[in-house]
């Protein structure tokens, strides 16, 4: 079997989680071949040590290359579409960090953005389709091993699923990036509630499909979003151990879902959360419940009367000091799906099967999301 040639585009926190779960792949050949990134130096650095051929700042020298067979973006929100496009049309598999797609524009004419966000989508989906290559949205969720079992789990109870409860929250991103609309196109909803939120969309198509041949979609949405780090008491406080100055996206964000079968799921996400990342998904059926945890787990619990006492051993994502006791991970990414997404990315390219996370649930994030967004802004219940 030929080696497939991953081209990466960007080299930040994402990249190097896609990078080293290449390094896990089994069963297919992979050829590392090159990274795209701005800045020259984090290119170089990142093809150094994940063993990349070559670093470039020039995405056309990596999408003329032969030898590259997929892009994997896991650039800036704001890029995705641009480089998908080009990534289509020069003939290139892709796999897409979440969001697909966004809008970027002003954010206070909330039936405009939800507008504008689907039809970059279709923009880039119709590339897709034109193009006849296979589009693979990363979202590790859906093949974190407790979702996955979760999801077995409730294949095999055969019930209804009443009610989902899910949620991402930490104590905030630290990327410039994170903090405007014009660059990330959201907030805490769509930066960190996308995940919940696939996961929850995953598990009613998965039903409906079992069922009836047909996925339970999203019939309404209703959600509340705001800013709890503007709180005058907590701008007052000299040490903020949460990220703060956020522009004009908000921080905090509840979502209710209303499926077309009568379920009803909630997802929140904020980014005041302390003690590390919190990954959870509470399923309540007829005839079971089933509660997950992607992290921390309790394989290994550590104590430290210091936080310099593990030096630079790394204990968990999110974790806000090693003093006292913590909960290191055991292996992160395989917690969290990372390794198993990229693993059946790149057996859909060798097969030519469809992937778990596919261009559907991609679409689908989007347009909860916005309709979620214009939801917020107009203080009523949003209609898909």
């Amino acid at each position: 079997m030929q080696p497939i040639g991953v081209g990466i585009v960007g080299a930040g926190f994402s990249a190097n989680q896609h990078a080293g779960a290449y390094h896990c792949v089994t069963g297919v050949p992979v050829k590392r071949v090159g990274v795209v990134s701005r800045t020259p130096e984090k290119a170089a650095a990142f093809a150094k040590k994940h063993g990349f051929e070559f670093a470039t700042t020039n995405l056309q020298e990596l999408l003329s290359r032969p030898d590259v067979h997929v892009i994997d973006i896991c650039a800036p929100n704001f890029a995705h579409e641009e480089i998908a496009i080009a990534a289509a049309r020069a003939g290139k598999h892709i796999i897409c960090e979440k969001p697909l797609t966004a809008y970027f524009g002003d954010p206070s004419d909330p039936a405009r953005m939800r507008e504008e966000a689907m039809a970059s989508v279709e923009r880039v989906l119709d590339a897709v389709r034109s193009a006849g290559v296979l589009f693979m949205y990363a979202e590790n969720w859906i093949y974190a091993p407790a979702i996955q079992k979760a999801l077995r789990l409730a294949e095999a109870a055969g019930g209804t699923i009443f009610d989902i409860r899910a949620e991402e929250a930490h104590s905030g991103s630290h990327s410039p990036y994170a903090r405007e609309w014009r660059t990330s196109g959201g907030g805490s909803l769509l930066r960190l509630g996308s995940h919940p939120l696939a996961a929850a969309l995953y598990f009613k198509r998965v039903e409906g499909e079992r069922r009836d041949g047909k996925p339970i979609r999203v019939a309404s949405v209703s959600c509340e979003t705001t800013n709890v780090t503007r709180i005058p008491s907590f701008e007052r406080e000299e040490r903020k151990w949460v990220a703060s100055g956020w522009k004009d996206v908000e921080d905090w964000a509840t979502l209710i879902l209303n499926f077309e079968d009568g379920a009803r799921a909630t997802i929140s996400a904020s980014d005041i959360v302390l003690g590390g990342i919190r990954n959870r998904m509470e399923l309540y059926l007829s005839n079971a419940r089933i509660d997950c945890n992607l992290n921390p787990n309790t394989t290994c619990i550590a104590y430290a009367p210091a936080p310099e006492v593990f030096a630079d051993e790394y204990i968990a994502e999110k974790i806000d000091t090693k003093a006292g006791w913590s909960f290191p991970s055991i292996n992160e990414d395989w917690f969290q799906g990372y390794p198993q997404e990229v693993q059946d990315f790149l057996e859909c390219i060798a097969t030519g099967r469809q992937p778990l996370s596919d261009a559907q649930l991609a679409a689908d994030v989007v347009a909860v999301t916005y309709a979620a967004y214009q939801s917020a802004c107009e203080g009523r219940r949003i209609r898909l």
